[in-house]
């Protein structure tokens, strides 16, 4: 059985949550470099990052899920300034937090930690915690 990219990322922990939800709907599917990445960061770029394979001939199935969980977690959480689900967890050069560790990372370890912050694609507005989406029921 042949094996297909389905998506890359970059820590383990989104790329088992997906891979959870892929096998609950009946998707074959694991992980590709997840322990050299795991066990050094600093090689996520060179690997490629985590890679979530999928059957070949389950392919189409495995896109509209991801897309559909996609979906599902823009729905959860929207931005505290214009209520936009078009929002990322990032790292942010406008975090002091930011340039220190990678000052401290460059004369002390191999590699800066950064520090990670809410970003909205529409108004452009960082912040720390999204808020939760709450359908109002009438």
């Amino acid at each position: 059985m042949d094996f297909v990219l389905l998506q890359s990322f970059t820590n383990y922990i989104d790329a088992h949550i997906i891979l959870g939800r892929l096998q609950e709907d009946g998707i074959n599917c694991w992980l590709k470099d997840e322990n050299i990445v795991t066990l050094n960061p600093i090689l996520t770029n060179a690997t490629g990052g985590i890679k979530v394979m999928v059957a070949g001939d389950q392919l189409q199935q495995a896109q509209s899920l991801l897309h559909q969980f996609d979906h599902e977690k823009r729905n959860n959480f929207i931005c505290p300034y214009c209520s936009s689900g078009n929002i990322e967890l990032v790292s942010s050069n406008k975090e002091p937090a930011n340039w220190l560790s990678v000052l401290a990372g460059f004369l002390f370890f191999s590699y800066a930690m950064p520090v990670k912050t809410w970003h909205c694609f529409d108004c452009k507005k960082e912040f720390k915690e999204p808020k939760q989406y709450h359908e109002s029921i009438e």
